[in-house]
């Protein structure tokens, strides 16, 4: 049986980790698997039928009535499907992501994701960015990257993709709403939020987009011909 390679590449919210990752797995030619976007797509279920994220039983008894499929078009780029319906751009709404926390605290609704993201990566080599990656996912990946930055940084990258996509959330709004997420990312019982052991710590604070992932594609092939 062929062993496939795994990259697992976490860190906090607007890390760039979903750009980054898919432009990893482009240039070494991998699949690119963002996890976020399957718990983004668990919060969208949970906005859209009125159930708050905070509310366990509520989430929990969703879960099986949902039907998440992972797609992948010539380009290689990740769409995401609810029940049948294309929903890779309605789950990028700035609102969803207080739900993507907040479901992505559950326990149960991690032991509903797990399986099938682990299985992604036993069929194929991955690039899979995420929280937990290296630390409960894939705590055997061939490399392990922290991927981080300064929150305001975090926040400035993240505003101007919202702004790109027509959302005008000022900027003080996303910074307020990524320290929040990063404390409950943090701080929460169920796989939080740390870098691994034997992960790389990439800080791209000071670094733009081209030189964080000429970073990032260094760390991956030195650690692959380790």
């Amino acid at each position: 049986m062929t062993k496939h390679r795994s990259i697992a590449i976490d860190g906090p919210s607007g890390a760039g980790k979903s750009t980054l990752a898919r432009a990893l797995a482009k240039a070494l030619g991998y699949l690119y698997v963002d996890t976020g976007a399957i718990y983004r797509t668990v919060g969208l279920q949970a906005c859209r039928t009125g159930v708050d994220p905070e509310d366990r039983d509520g989430v929990v008894a969703l879960l099986p009535g949902l039907d998440i499929r992972l797609g992948y078009g010539e380009d290689g780029v990740q769409r995401m499907f609810l029940n049948g319906e294309d929903v890779s751009q309605a789950i990028r709404q700035h609102e969803i992501s207080r739900y993507a926390s907040g479901v992505s605290a559950l326990p149960e609704v991690r032991a509903f994701l797990l399986d099938r993201q682990r299985q992604l990566a036993a069929e194929h080599d991955v690039v899979m960015d995420g929280r937990d990656i290296g630390t409960v996912v894939l705590p055997q990946a061939d490399v392990k990257i922290f991927l981080t930055a300064a929150p305001e940084a975090r926040a400035r990258r993240r505003w101007l993709e919202l702004q790109q996509r027509g959302d005008e959330t000022d900027y003080e709004t996303v910074l307020r709403d990524v320290i929040d997420r990063d404390e409950k990312d943090t701080n929460r019982a169920t796989a939080p939020l740390r870098q691994a052991e034997d992960a790389v710590l990439a800080d791209t604070t000071q670094l733009d987009l081209e030189q964080s992932l000429d970073l990032l594609i260094s760390i991956a092939k030195e650690r692959l011909q380790a």
